[in-house]
């Protein structure tokens, strides 16, 4: 009996991490917000790398999950939150012009065809943009 507490004792401290750090981005994705309210908690609980992985000429930021942490929007995995607001320290200028003056959402694994009802029936007014095969954007431009 004593092993079995300590068998279940290991596996929950050990699930614990990976738990703590999950997290549904769904209802933040209502596009009524802007690119930093989104972003900062998410660099602040270390969810997300505190550098962009890719900074495109438009000035949209791709910041990458940290590894360990499991973000999902509407049900499918977060494979990168992407964003951009002007004079925010958190972002890094692209060389072309800003798509906006803020603007925030998410690359997730999953067809377009399918992350669109999902956002539709959540009530967001997200675009959903395919990016690639089973790539899809999930993006706010609010105002």
């Amino acid at each position: 009996m004593k092993q079995l507490v300590r068998i279940a004792c290991a596996l929950a401290c050990a699930a614990s991490p990976a738990l703590s750090h999950a997290l549904a981005l769904d209802a933040q994705l209502d596009c009524k917000s802007t690119a930093h309210a989104f972003i900062a908690p998410l660099l602040q609980q270390q969810l997300i790398e505190d550098k962009p992985m890719h900074v495109e000429p438009n000035s949209v930021n791709a910041f990458r999950p940290v590894k360990g942490s499991h973000l999902t929007a509407f049900g499918f995995d977060v494979y990168a939150v992407v964003g951009y607001q002007k004079d925010d320290a958190i972002f890094r200028q692209g060389s072309g012009q800003p798509i906006a003056d803020t603007a925030y959402g998410v690359v997730v694994i999953g067809r377009d065809g399918a992350v669109e009802p999902r956002v539709r029936a959540a009530g967001s007014d997200a675009t959903v943009h395919h990016v690639a095969p089973f790539i899809t954007a999930i993006f706010c431009k609010p105002g």
